[in-house]
């Protein structure tokens, strides 16, 4: 940090890689998995370490060294571009980024004294016009959406961003006790049938092993949105090279690593007591269940920070913004597009309709 109270970083060398035929920054290139020229097409393949290509390594979560949020606002840090030696001011959660004054690829130092380094990439498996004709499908198969609003649904500069996730392995024992309850009709006086629930007590224990369960390491973006694009295949992943991020924007986590694992703990618990549901309703041959306290430990708890794939882009309809975000991996889109009311009105009214036919016609053997 200088005088002025703003972090300074180096860009890596090995960012910056050049074509040796035309002189033009390279880029990894989803389509080949490596480096490719935007300018004469020249392409190259990204070296693995001891020539073969490895995975992220799962860590111990109880022998981590920095375990907390990381919520620096609104720091900035000077970045000192290694091809022209410029100077630009990123936010500090950015890891790459590109040079303003020369167009290199910038990826500054992925740890420092203060957090984790990424332990892997999951890297694009689809290249920016891939992703907006996903998008374009997608917009087209919503009913509710207005045809002018589909027609000008067109996606802008799609942007490419790394963004962070932890992932969590773990085995869990749980105990649980509840009840379960089986139905039977039974028929009143006046000779109505009535379904009554015979309730029953029962407890267990429960053993499962948690694979790659994954939590989104950013506050920056809609967890909504997010959530649409899962599952990424993280499994799928390479150990962490600075050439995989090469031409593209990507963020350093923001949610720690223990706060990640509170989350984590949640979803794996409501995960399990769905679980545990069934399986009580299979083991007793039962209809529902109720007032299941389940209590779940946890042990052999393992860790990898990952960096994953994410198209980003937005469009404009009746000078309202609406975002969606493109799974670089699989395609899955997630996003916000406009709803006509009236398109819902109709659907409404149909629905009321067709009711009101079937009753009329089959009303008395309803």
């Amino acid at each position: 940090m200088d005088d002025t109270g703003v972090k300074r970083a180096h860009t890596q060398q090995e960012t910056d890689r050049k074509c040796p035929d035309c002189g033009g920054t390279m880029d990894f290139d989803p389509k080949t998995g490596g480096l490719s020229c935007p300018y004469c097409g020249h392409q190259e393949v990204i070296p693995a370490a001891g020539g073969k290509t490895k995975s992220a390594v799962e860590i111990d979560f109880s022998k981590a060294e920095h375990t907390g949020n990381c919520d620096w606002g609104m720091d900035k840090k000077t970045v000192i571009c290694k091809s022209c030696g410029a100077e630009s001011i990123y936010d500090a959660l950015m890891v790459s980024s590109e040079c303003p004054y020369c167009g290199s690829n910038q990826v500054m130092e992925e740890k420092t004294t203060e957090t984790l380094a990424p332990g892997g990439v999951c890297v694009f498996k689809l290249d920016a016009d891939r992703a907006g004709q996903n998008f374009t499908k997608w917009i087209r198969g919503k009913w509710f959406t207005p045809r002018v609003a589909k027609e000008k649904a067109k996606p802008g500069a799609m942007r490419g961003v790394y963004l962070p996730y932890w992932t969590f392995d773990a085995d869990t024992f749980s105990r649980y006790d509840g009840e379960y309850g089986i139905d039977h009709t039974e028929r009143d006086k006046e000779g109505k049938d009535h379904i009554v629930t015979d309730w029953s007590r029962t407890r267990g224990t429960y053993s499962r092993f948690i694979d790659d369960e994954p939590v989104p390491a950013t506050m920056r973006h809609d967890e909504t949105l997010l959530g649409r694009l899962m599952p990424f295949d993280t499994t799928n992943n390479v150990a962490y090279k600075p050439e995989y991020m090469a031409g593209f924007l990507s963020e350093r986590y923001s949610v720690g690593l223990k706060a990640g694992w509170e989350r984590a703990k949640n979803q794996i618990g409501r995960k399990l007591s769905g679980e545990i549901d069934d399986k009580i309703r299979s083991d007793h041959r039962a209809d529902r269940t109720r007032s299941v306290d389940v209590k779940t430990e946890y042990s052999s708890v393992k860790y990898k920070y990952l960096m994953v794939p994410v198209w980003m882009s937005a469009f404009t309809y009746n000078g309202k913004v609406y975002q969606f975000m493109v799974n670089g991996q699989t395609g899955k889109v997630g996003g916000r597009a406009p709803v006509s009311k009236v398109r819902v009105a109709a659907a409404v009214l149909l629905g009321i309709i067709v009711a009101a036919l079937l009753f009329y016609f089959f009303g008395d053997s309803m």
